[in-house]
């Protein structure tokens, strides 16, 4: 009983703002009418602005969509030359890696670049200085793309850098896609610079060393506190 009331109310209400739905309706046409000559300028003016303005939204929203796709297109085109120069840098022998590495360095500004190429070398693959005269020890892991460097990699070469070889900057190059999570967060405490893959891609295609060196490995450009 109560549901059936409540359904009958409901249908009443709805039937109430119908009806005056109309008669607001029938008002606004019969003003309209009386008042045409004021009302048809305006009435001109707001579609005018609402075709501008849905003509200037439509053209703002294709331009960002045309930049927002220049831009990941760009992405994918330097993507793809940093791995095709990558290719280059897999077919080197560990050996030729290391000269390689130290030619980088010279192309950059680096001074009195030295390669170790022997073992037993404690982690300084190469030796240098930059153009500011702070000294540059890399150490040089050439690794399968898939591979990870590992906390040890790192541990090792934590202890040799500045302990052993006194370097202002220390530097970790590898040919693989990524440090793991413990090596990587080493890194960063130890103030080691950890150039995995993709930024050794963006050094080969002519990055410079002193760009790279606040980067923390991670690729995403958080930077640490200059040494």
């Amino acid at each position: 009983m109560a549901a059936r009331r409540r359904r009958r109310l409901r249908k009443r209400t709805r039937r109430q703002l119908q009806g005056w739905g109309i008669v607001a309706t029938l008002a606004v046409t019969v003003w309209v009418a009386g008042n045409w000559a004021t009302v048809w300028p305006v009435l001109v003016t707001v579609v005018a602005v609402v075709v501008v303005g849905g003509a200037g939204w439509g053209l703002l929203r294709a331009h960002r969509l045309a930049v927002g796709g220049d831009r990941k297109w760009r992405a994918q085109e330097e993507a793809r030359a940093r791995e095709l120069s990558m290719t280059e840098v897999d077919a080197l022998s560990w050996q030729d890696f290391e000269h390689y590495v130290a030619d980088l360095c010279r192309r950059d500004g680096c001074t009195k670049v030295v390669v170790s190429g022997k073992s037993g070398d404690l982690g300084a693959d190469v030796v240098g200085y930059l153009a500011d005269g702070r000294k540059l020890v890399v150490q040089v892991k050439k690794y399968a793309p898939e591979r990870s460097v590992s906390s040890q990699d790192m541990q090792k070469f934590v202890g040799t850098a500045r302990l052993e070889h006194g370097a202002d900057v220390a530097l970790f190059v590898t040919t693989c896609r990524a440090f793991t999570k413990a090596a990587l967060g080493l890194a960063v405490r130890q103030d080691i610079v950890a150039l995995h893959r993709d930024l050794l891609g963006s050094w080969v295609k002519g990055a410079h060393l002193e760009t790279l060196i606040p980067l923390n490995g991670s690729g995403g450009g958080a930077r640490r506190p200059p040494a």
